[in-house]
């Protein structure tokens, strides 16, 4: 690494010391910063810019910039810098190939660098380094350049490893006040709840896609919380400050719903007086949910099918074509697959959509989330009536545990808020619940074991939670030894944090 530069003892006691620098950064725009400055007083430049790639991999942005009498400066989007690389050859050719980018002599003119900044003095040496991550995939860009004709190659090893440190430390400084609960809490940020072992797979699948830019497909039955845990994405990604829409593909005719996501231009068509912006460009930098995408007509979906590949569309009545950048997130409650055997959902498309599926557990597999979310609602609907909480009577608990739910939280959700309504005590009772008799009763999945313990767990928390957790008080009541309800606690998973938040 230092076979290159002179006097390797002292550089790399400096580079050292600039790691720590970096390193001890306590915000990612400090780290940035740190290390533009680092660059300059490594390389004996004038000029360091750091550059990162954004979640599409499309554009670039600059974290930093340390010029030489001007001090540093964290710009996200400044006048100068090159939005879409593709256009600078130079700064393509180092991404694109992964490759050092040395320059000694650009005083021949050949060069376009209008991705530098404006200085009295010529530019005349450059070095470009690419910084990848443990992957060997490319996230961003060192960049040095000096008004001395040098060369800068000996330092792109070092100064590499620095600024892939860098990238590094920024994206750990960042993630750390946007990631999502850990698996073990009952209530992300979002309000999505639930602590069964479905939920805890889901949780830990969200976790895997949020900051990356791979296009998500949410597949589930009707009601399980997809548009949630969109929302829940989005709100965690590096998209987060940027436009978050939805649009149900079921709900326009094809001609509308192509105008209402690609836009058009006055003159379109009859009634086109005006220029309309089209969802895809709304959502520029954002994320665009596109629900019910199982029923999207074919026509429309061949279209949606070049956006996924090129990244760009075409307004209605435009002869040109744009670059978006809009990270699409797909759902449905239709199986695809079945949809693409029986010729109504392009496979192509399908594949495209399902670069990361993932499959939300109806609500009667979320063993022992049924309970939690029903006390949640119902403490919810309270707060909006500014009146007492509730109880439940253990036969409210029986008869909700022991309904099949083919509406899922949606439909437990609008079940607990009516029965709030028509309760005028201060208790839940079975009467306050209208629930359809042509739905099979229990969770149809289980065997009889299994339904047992459904519906001990939920008997044994609603005691607890009366003796706020105290499980003396609830072993009196139940009429069993402490020892025997601290093994069944133990048998049914609940968990020293669940007794915890009853006690409080």
């Amino acid at each position: 690494m230092f076979a290159h530069v002179s006097q390797p003892l002292a550089y790399a006691e400096l580079l050292l010391e600039q790691f720590s620098c970096v390193a001890r950064a306590g915000d990612a725009a400090t780290a940035g910063s740190a290390c533009v400055r680092a660059l300059v007083a490594l390389a004996g430049c004038e000029l360091g810019q750091l550059y990162l790639l954004d979640a599409s991999h499309k554009r670039l942005e600059r974290l930093a910039e340390c010029c030489q009498g001007q001090g540093t400066a964290q710009p996200q989007h400044v006048t100068g810098v090159p939005v879409d690389y593709t256009g600078e050859q130079l700064l393509q050719f180092a991404l694109c190939q992964n490759r050092v980018v040395c320059i000694s002599d650009l005083s021949a003119g050949v060069y376009d660098l209008g991705f530098l900044p404006q200085h009295s003095q010529p530019w005349r040496s450059l070095l470009c380094v690419p910084l990848v991550n443990a992957h060997n995939a490319v996230e961003g860009l060192l960049l040095a350049a000096s008004h001395e004709a040098v060369d800068l190659q000996g330092y792109a090893p070092s100064l590499g490893a620095l600024g892939g440190f860098t990238l590094m430390q920024h994206r750990v400084l960042q993630q750390g006040v946007k990631a999502l609960s850990p698996p073990e809490r009952s209530i992300t940020p979002t309000g999505l709840m639930g602590k069964s072992a479905v939920m805890r797979h889901t949780y830990g699948l969200i976790n895997k896609v949020i900051h990356s830019p791979y296009t998500v497909l949410l597949l589930g039955e009707t009601g399980t919380g997809k548009e949630v845990i969109a929302r829940m994405i989005h709100d965690a990604s590096p998209r987060h400050n940027r436009p978050f829409i939805v649009q149900n593909c079921a709900a326009f005719p094809e001609n509308l719903l192509e105008s209402e996501l690609f836009g058009y231009r006055k003159g379109a068509f009859t009634g086109a007086d005006r220029d309309r912006v089209g969802l895809f460009d709304a959502a520029c930098g954002g994320t665009l949910l596109l629900d019910e995408i199982g029923d999207m007509p074919l026509s429309l979906q061949a279209k949606l099918l070049r956006v996924l590949q090129e990244g760009e569309i075409r307004p209605l009545g435009c002869n040109d074509s744009h670059k978006i950048d809009v990270r699409i997130i797909a759902a449905t409650h239709r199986n695809l697959t079945e949809r693409v055997s029986q010729g109504q959902f392009r496979e192509d498309l399908y594949y495209r959509l399902a670069q990361f599926p993932i499959e939300l557990a109806p609500l009667r597999e979320r063993e022992g989330d049924l309970l939690e979310l029903a006390r949640h609602f119902a403490d919810k609907a309270c707060q909006f009536l500014q009146r007492k909480p509730v109880r439940w009577s253990d036969e409210a608990l029986a008869l909700l545990t022991g309904y099949a739910f083919p509406g899922n939280v949606r439909e437990l959700k609008g079940l607990v808020e009516r029965a709030v309504l028509l309760s005028d005590g201060s208790e839940l009772q079975a009467q306050h619940f209208s629930l359809r008799s042509d739905v099979s009763p229990g969770p149809v999945h289980l065997n009889l074991r299994a339904r047992m313990e459904h519906v001990e767990r939920g008997l044994l928390l609603d005691c607890l939670r009366k003796h706020a957790g105290n499980q003396t008080r609830a072993a009196h009541e139940l009429g069993v030894a402490r020892r025997t309800l601290l093994y069944r606690l133990e048998r049914l998973n609940i968990v020293a944090d669940d007794l915890k938040a009853m006690a409080s």
